[in-house]
C-alpha cells in the first residue's frame, strides 16, 4: 500500500505526522528517506507529539539515537554520519529494535536491506515550502 500527501508548510507536515502516529504500535520501525532539509526531523517531531511526547525533538545526528520516554518509548535515530559499510549491530542500533518501542530512523537507507521496516516514508521537496510525502507499508 502506498499513500501520498502534499504538505504546503511545516505546520501541515506536523499535523499530518501527528495524525499518522495514531496507527503506530509498539515494535514498529519507520524508515524516513529524503535529502537534507526535506523534513525528516519535522515528521519525527510530529510523530513523537502524536504519541504523547511533548519535549524537545531534534535530529540526533551526532548522538545517533535520542530516546523519548512515554507509554511507548520512541527511539529516534539519525544515520547520516553512519557509513554504508558500518557494522550497525556492533554499534548497538539493533538493540533498539527489540525494546517494544517505536523506532524512527532518518537516513535508513544506510542500514542493510535485511531490516524489516513497518513503514517507509519518502519525503520529496516540491518547492521551498511544499513536500510530497509518500508512505508505503513495507512489513506489517
Amino acid at each position: 500500500m502506498v499513500a501520498e500527501v502534499i504538505s504546503n508548510s511545516e505546520a501541515e507536515t506536523l499535523t499530518w505526522a501527528k495524525a499518522f502516529s495514531k496507527q503506530l504500535k509498539p515494535g514498529d520501525i519507520l524508515s524516513l528517506i529524503g535529502t537534507l532539509g526535506t523534513g525528516k526531523t519535522v515528521i519525527c517531531r510530529g510523530l513523537a507529539q502524536g504519541l504523547g511526547f511533548h519535549g524537545d525533538v531534534h535530529s540526533p545526528t551526532y548522538a545517533l539515537v535520542h530516546e523519548y520516554p512515554g507509554t511507548t518509548p520512541i527511539f529516534h535515530m539519525d544515520l547520516y554520519r553512519l557509513s554504508t559499510n558500518a557494522d550497525w549491530e556492533e554499534i548497538g542500533l539493533d538493540h533498539y529494535f527489540h525494546q517494544g518501542g517505536i523506532c524512527l530512523i532518518e537516513w535508513a537507507e544506510r542500514l542493510p536491506e535485511s531490516i524489516r521496516f513497518t513503514y517507509t516514508i519518502n519525503i520529496e521537496r516540491i518547492s521551498e515550502d511544499s513536500r510530497r510525502i509518500q508512505v508505503s507499508t513495507v512489513y506489517k
